[in-house]
């Protein structure tokens, strides 16, 4: 069974979630604060964790942070009221995916899915892609999972190793933002979803500037991105 950590100091939400999910294949754990929640993500016992911005002490951005700088565990950001701030501060902050309350428990249980199918899609790549990449010092392995740029690795977050992936095996050429999207969250696209330009404008930030100053990755302006050929 998949193991999942809430960390929420809604208790009743936590009983109901706990409820739902094992009626799908999934064991729940609620934490109601942020330092046991904390605690428990790093513990290695879970798949993926599914965070509340509202906390009593510090606030999910400030957990999450934590949180980024020892692991890369999949996070799903539940943002209060649908706040577009929200939603843009998680991802800048390393969450993979974001889902605003309230929320039906179908379209979080999607949400769930989506990011487990992009776990096991990752985990069983054929032999053939499973090849490491290298586009001038730029340097990925499917099989571990890791990133480099001139042999220093990069801290990237599981959507973000599927966005560089993604573009790395298409280098030179458009890539729509629904096919990156399927590559990193393991769903496509919503209406008004800038998902996949905040995991882009992260992953710019981690791989830096080329050595003549220009940018890694190129934006086709509505249309998606292009990893410029060296």
């Amino acid at each position: 069974m998949k193991s999942v950590l809430l960390i929420d100091d809604d208790v009743e939400l936590g009983e109901l979630l706990k409820e739902y999910l094992s009626m799908e294949g999934f064991e729940l754990t609620a934490v109601h604060d942020d330092e046991s929640g904390l605690q428990q993500a790093l513990s290695g016992d879970y798949s993926l964790v599914l965070l509340d911005v509202m906390l009593p002490k510090k606030n999910g951005f400030e957990v999450l942070r934590e949180l980024r700088q020892k692991s890369s565990i999949p996070v799903i950001m539940l943002t209060a009221r649908g706040e577009s701030v929200d939603r843009v501060l998680g991802l800048e902050h390393g969450a993979d995916d974001y889902i605003p309350k309230p929320y039906h428990h179908h379209e979080l249980m999607a949400r769930i899915k989506a990011l487990f199918r992009r776990i096991e899609m990752s985990a069983e790549e054929p032999e053939s892609t499973s090849t490491e990449l290298k586009v001038g010092e730029l340097e990925l392995n499917p099989a571990t999972r890791t990133a480099t740029r001139s042999g220093e690795e990069l801290p990237l977050t599981g959507a973000e190793f599927g966005v560089l992936q993604c573009l790395m095996e298409n280098v030179g050429d458009l890539v729509d933002k629904d096919s990156l999207s399927m590559a990193a969250l393991g769903r496509q696209l919503m209406a008004y979803d800038r998902s996949i330009d905040m995991h882009v404008s992260n992953l710019r930030k981690k791989l830096g500037k080329r050595d003549d100053d220009s940018d890694w990755i190129k934006t086709v302006r509505s249309r998606g991105y292009m990893l410029v050929r060296v």
